[in-house]
């Protein structure tokens, strides 16, 4: 028996939510809400990966399981199996005529709809894709390219495109290196990610421009997690001019402490200078 009308309609009560607060978070009609929980309509396959990391259970629960039995030992989330990658989570990927993946590139004007269609195939297949031959990239890790915006991770440019290999089990975050996140509310964005928190069910972010503060994501909002290894960007000069302002702010990038401690007390005393000369 298929249960996913009714588990859909058990959990969005579980939550407390409304049809229209729970269409909102999932970028769909209200409408729709209600024929999925009447069954008059079936979710696609985003819709449904959308669905299963919303409420954080697998794809098999939430079609072949009642949640709403106490007793069931599956009602319970699992939540080291959620980010392990124990549940299932759909990945499209596309391959060449000899069955080897392409790399595939999701650029700055198709974020938006690259969240609401990343499981499926055909909006997947759309994209431009590639393969990239060179000694550094094995054929047995599935990569993509996300173009990013904003400059909260300067010295590395807006516009500029990075290589990233999927990251299945998330427990193998490593403390402070660079991630592209999918996430529900936020979209795609690049961060330095600790997951001292992962067990707390969330993560910890940072931005290399330290005019940006840290800030936590619950992991119930992340849909997909890829490691970065490499960038491209075409403003080298202008990379290079900005990443030279930087250090004289801020100091070498290795001994950031120190140098921006400086940073600041000049700052503040610059405009204890200006208050006095006001008074």
């Amino acid at each position: 028996m298929n249960f996913l009308a009714s588990n859909i309609r058990f959990l969005r009560k579980q939550f407390n939510l409304t049809q229209d607060q729970l269409s909102v978070d999932l970028n769909v009609n209200r409408s729709m809400i209600g024929a999925y929980e009447e069954g008059r309509a079936i979710p696609r396959i985003n819709m449904l990966q959308a669905i299963s990391v919303y409420f954080s259970f697998s794809l098999d629960q939430l079609i072949n399981t009642d949640l709403s039995l106490p007793d069931s030992p599956e009602s319970k989330k699992d939540e080291l199996d959620y980010i392990k990658g124990s549940q299932l989570r759909v990945l499209t990927t596309i391959v060449d005529t000899k069955n080897r993946e392409l790399i595939t590139v999701v650029p700055v004007k198709a974020t938006a709809g690259y969240l609401n269609s990343y499981a499926d195939p055909e909006y997947v297949g759309q994209l431009p894709h590639f393969t990239l031959p060179v000694p550094e990239l094995s054929s047995e890790r599935t990569r993509r390219v996300f173009q990013i915006r904003g400059d909260s991770m300067l010295p590395v440019q807006p516009g500029t495109y990075v290589l990233c290999d999927y990251l299945q089990d998330w427990t193998e975050l490593h403390e402070g290196q660079t991630y592209i996140l999918l996430t529900l509310n936020e979209g795609i964005i690049y961060k330095r990610v600790y997951s001292k928190t992962i067990h707390e069910n969330t993560l910890l972010l940072k931005s290399d421009n330290p005019d940006y503060e840290p800030y936590i994501i619950a992991l119930s909002d992340v849909c997909e997690i890829w490691r970065a290894i490499g960038t491209l960007n075409f403003n080298l000069s202008q990379t290079a001019a900005q990443t030279v302002q930087r250090i004289k702010k801020y100091g070498n990038a290795d001994e950031p402490g120190l140098h921006q401690l400086a940073a600041i007390v000049m700052e503040m005393r610059k405009e204890l200078d200006e208050l006095k000369g006001n008074v």
